[in-house]
């Protein structure tokens, strides 16, 4: 799409995601197998004809660089527009507070790059959500009602709204009130964090009368709401923030349904992303595996459940996986139980192990609000010793060794070696 330059912000820490963004950003972390949440945006601009995007990065930025590259596997890689990776920087040392402070500072720091692009409208996105939208229909909206600013809503249940911006509209769409995550609304209408805006004011307002603002949505469009011409879009297909552990695992495990709400095989919307080379997946005579989602190199030769396979996973013989999340090169090895667990990448566990064991929802208290569904996370590189035992809610830091464990009966809502990094 002509004049239009898409801006995705993925440099976001996602504490919400605790030891699984320990060494990445939320936006780089591994969904669906064999993708990162960062395909999403990406592919849904180039299946949009939108050629033109910069990624805005911040936190450890490495492992979405190396992802992205020179933006090939979603044919970004052109002479002309493409993708660019944009990293933060300092200005002005002599100031206080110099660095990017929130999704305001990050586009006020990188407008250059939308004036030389020439755009006449800026697309903001955020890299940390998964859903297939075809940006053309929310651009010709923003177009035809003549907005200054088009955010895209979709309705959310009255108990979700303290999780979202929140919108009221008069009867022809056009936002009369924008709130953040208020405890208490009318409106059940929620920003997206999908937005777009015409360039000339976002230029203007973030050099002007917004250059103290650092937060798109706490600060500067609850202030544009009262003088600039702003309207919602209604989107009515799949969305999902997956920038908490729940939410996370949720979006994985909704793939496993007979009919998906997001359908990964729709042959119109490809979700394009950067591979590895892995071989085909391998079953062995022994092998059990029911309704799951398998990516290339996976070796099952135990039992599977409901569960999402990373590539080049291993199930050992004997090993038995339930309701989990198994990400690359990870072995669960012979006798070992996984259930209700999501394992990083390099993750070894143990013969004889049981990770998410027992019926003790007990919270983890690091992150209580968070980490109280019964969900077990084991950071990268880690290794659980032979026939350990780990409840509920417990969390293993990244490159935790069998030494580091103090016993083998790690009870439910405890820490090993993540605690003292969690916020």
């Amino acid at each position: 799409m002509n004049n239009v330059i898409a801006m995705i912000l993925a440099g976001g820490a996602g504490p919400g995601l605790a030891v699984l963004t320990a060494r990445r950003p939320e936006s780089a972390t591994p969904f669906a197998g064999k993708y990162r949440v960062i395909d999403f945006p990406l592919s849904n601009c180039v299946n949009s004809g939108i050629f033109n995007v910069a990624v805005l990065t911040q936190y450890m930025p490495r492992p979405l660089n190396e992802h992205i590259r020179s933006g090939k596997p979603w044919d970004l890689d052109r002479s002309s527009g493409g993708v660019r990776l944009l990293q933060p920087y300092q200005t002005h040392p002599q100031e206080e507070g110099v660095w990017e402070k929130g999704s305001a500072d990050a586009l006020r720091f990188n407008l250059d790059v939308v004036e030389e692009s020439g755009a006449n409208e800026v697309l903001v996105l955020s890299g940390n959500h998964i859903y297939k939208m075809n940006y053309q229909h929310l651009i010709n909206f923003h177009r035809s009602h003549k907005a200054d600013v088009t955010i895209a809503v979709r309705p959310v249940s009255p108990h979700q709204t303290y999780r979202y911006g929140m919108v009221a509209t008069d009867g022809e769409g056009r936002i009369l009130r924008f709130e953040e995550k208020p405890r208490r609304t009318r409106s059940n209408l929620a920003s997206m964090g999908v937005y777009v805006f015409n360039a000339d004011l976002l230029a203007n307002w973030l050099r002007g009368p917004g250059q103290k603002f650092h937060d798109l949505g706490g600060e500067v469009l609850p202030k544009l709401v009262k003088d600039k011409r702003i309207y919602a879009y209604e989107f009515e297909g799949y969305w999902a923030n997956v920038g908490a552990a729940p939410a996370y695992y949720e979006a994985n495990m909704a793939l496993l349904a007979d009919i998906p709400a997001l359908d990964l095989n729709d042959p119109h919307w490809t979700i394009h992303t950067h591979s590895e080379q892995y071989p085909p997946v391998l079953f062995s005579e022994d092998a059990q595996a029911r309704m799951n989602l398998l990516s290339d190199g996976a070796r099952v030769l135990g039992q599977v459940t409901r569960s999402i396979i990373g590539p080049g996973a291993i199930i050992q013989s004997g090993a038995i996986v339930r309701d989990s999340i198994i990400m690359n090169d990870a072995i669960i090895e012979t006798g070992a139980v996984v259930d209700r667990a999501i394992l990083d990448r390099d993750v070894v566990i143990g013969a004889g192990a049981q990770v998410g064991a027992g019926d003790d929802n007990i919270p983890n208290p690091a992150m209580p609000d968070i980490l109280n569904t019964g969900i077990t996370l084991v950071g990268q590189k880690s290794r659980i010793p032979e026939n350990t035992r780990l409840g509920r809610n417990v969390v293993i830091g990244v490159n935790v060794s069998e030494a580091d464990f103090p016993s083998l009966d790690v009870p439910s809502g405890s820490n090993i070696g993540w605690a003292e990094h969690a916020s």
